[in-house]
């Protein structure tokens, strides 16, 4: 019991520092990643069209491939057309958003919903001209490439005049 005390007091030492929990023996150990930690920012206009913010929740490790954030997309914002080298989930964390595959027609998502887009798919996602949407985006990296971002969604396309 001893032992278990004293290791959880250097990992909430380490951890109220860096946000990184690390074994001092060089085990792999358990990490949360403190959400004062977490980096936000605007969404670049040349992967975004309206105001998008994205708070980096993780980022590919030497041990993992699997990267994601928070999105969240204020009325009428969205990606540009991007595809996905492996694949990506979204879980949609608030509002309503709508999805489009190229050449398909816009799908809406709800809070609660999960979305699966399969690799070399092309697409977008972002909020309706109306409402604010939230999304989870979990990805993994391959050869360090995680989305290769394409043109923006015009808005003929995002059909604005609906």
């Amino acid at each position: 019991m001893a032992n278990w005390l004293a290791a959880s007091a250097i990992l909430l030492v380490s951890g109220a520092t860096t946000g990184v929990a690390v074994a001092q023996t060089g085990t792999p150990r358990i990490t949360i990643m403190l959400s004062a930690k977490q980096k936000v920012i605007t969404g670049s206009p040349e992967r975004f069209t309206g105001s998008v913010r994205v708070q980096s929740l993780l980022e590919p490790t030497n041990s993992s491939r699997t990267g994601g954030g928070a999105v969240t997309f204020e009325p009428g914002a969205r990606s540009a057309w991007h595809t996905h080298p492996l694949s990506q989930i979204l879980i949609v964390t608030d509002g309503e958003g709508w999805l489009e595959q190229w050449r398909g027609s816009v799908q809406v998502m709800h809070k609660g919903d999960v979305v699966w887009i399969p690799p070399g798919v092309k697409h977008w996602h972002g909020a309706t001209p109306t409402t604010a949407m939230t999304h989870i985006a979990v990805h993994e990296t391959l050869n360090g490439v995680a989305v290769n971002y394409l043109e923006q969604v015009t808005n003929q396309q995002y059909r604005l005049s609906k």
